[in-house]
């Protein structure tokens, strides 16, 4: 009953929140508040559910939606490779350069994008040419989210046999094409930062603390999933240990007795030693956690990871620590999260993007 509601209203609500610059970041209860305008980390994000809408449907609206993405994502791009993240409603971007997490976020979509046959090859040739122009700024990431963004991002190009070869006439220099990737230096990038981000786990862990900071923040479930996939690739056991190890002491946080899942709240996170915020909940901690939980299950073939994807997913439909679904039956919309005194009715792009993605991957669509 779950599936035959929502599926056909995924792409419905995606599109009500997007127009021909990109996805709108908040809105008002159920429209889009043009007074906060656009994100690249939204877009980003709304370009790997629209890809798995694609993938599984294959209509014109939702290749319109990956074109509008991918196009709002080239527009953010600078000349050196960075991206620019807010945006607002005069298509006036308000930095110059954004966030690290938002480098990591762009390669994450590209990355994926470009791994997914099924997307036209031009668009795929736009993914190569940004994924180029970006790989510069990638060894000087120092945020560990922004490595596991890009990490999951470059080992799924390196996943897919044909993401890096050519999908156009081309008879010149490879060397001299602005969209060839040099697949020595991605995997090269692809050890360093996964070297990295184990390193920092190994320093930081200790006394019952499995962690790669001194706190467990947002973003945190991309952390293992990024080192699951590096380990997949480089065949490194420290890396799939350390994956283990971090993503079931994050388990252990989440995972409520009763049986759903309780993400840390954004409302004052947890502090090593400390006492997790029970509020603010949030939607993309869930997706996230399914994402990573579903992957672990995968490559490390632990049933107790599907249980636990499944348990993300279900926290979306009423399995939670309100007992509330955040699906709105009337729109598919997803709402905003769960505070101390109920849910948050506003329905941004960030939870329905969330949403989009857990619900494509439980169903294998």
């Amino acid at each position: 009953m779950v599936q035959s509601m929502t599926r056909p209203f995924l792409s419905d609500y995606l599109k009500r929140l997007t127009d021909d610059t990109g996805i709108f970041q908040h809105t008002k209860f159920g429209i889009p508040d043009r007074n906060k305008g656009y994100t690249s980390d939204d877009n980003a994000r709304a370009l790997i559910a629209a890809v798995m809408l694609y993938k599984s449907r294959k209509d014109a609206e939702c290749l319109n939606l990956i074109r509008t993405y991918l196009a709002f994502i080239h527009h953010a791009q600078n000349e050196e490779g960075s991206f620019r993240n807010f945006m607002d409603y005069n298509r006036m971007f308000i930095e110059k350069t954004g966030s690290e997490d938002c480098l990591g976020r762009c390669l994450w979509a590209l990355g994926f994008t470009l791994a997914e046959s099924a997307v036209p090859d031009n668009l795929r040739n736009t993914c190569r040419y940004m994924i180029n122009q970006a790989l510069p700024r990638i060894r000087s990431i120092g945020s560990p989210r922004a490595m596991a963004y890009a990490l999951i991002g470059l080992t799924s190009m390196l996943e897919t046999p044909d993401a890096l070869s050519y999908s156009f006439p081309y008879s010149g220099k490879e060397s001299d094409d602005p969209s060839f990737l040099p697949r020595a230096e991605i995997e090269l990038l692809v050890k360093e930062l996964a070297m990295r981000l184990h390193t920092q786990y190994e320093s930081n862990k200790g006394n019952g603390w499995h962690w790669f900071e001194n706190s467990i923040t947002y973003g945190n479930a991309m952390l293992p999933w990024a080192l699951l996939k590096a380990s997949n690739f480089s065949h490194t056991e420290q890396y799939r240990q350390t994956a283990k190890e971090s993503l079931d002491f994050l388990a252990s946080i989440t995972f409520s007795k009763e049986g759903y899942f309780k993400p840390v709240g954004s409302h004052g996170w947890l502090s090593r030693g400390g006492e997790a915020a029970l509020y603010d909940e949030q939607p993309i901690e869930a997706s996230e956690m399914l994402l990573t939980c579903f992957a672990a299950y995968k490559i490390l073939g632990n049933h107790t990871y599907l249980v636990h994807a499944s348990t993300c997913y279900e926290w979306f439909h009423g399995r939670n620590s309100l007992n509330e679904s955040l699906i709105d039956a009337q729109t598919g919309a997803c709402y905003d999260g769960i505070h101390a005194v109920g849910l948050n009715l506003n329905q941004g792009s960030e939870n329905i993007v969330s949403y989009c993605m857990a619900h494509m991957v439980m169903h294998h669509e």
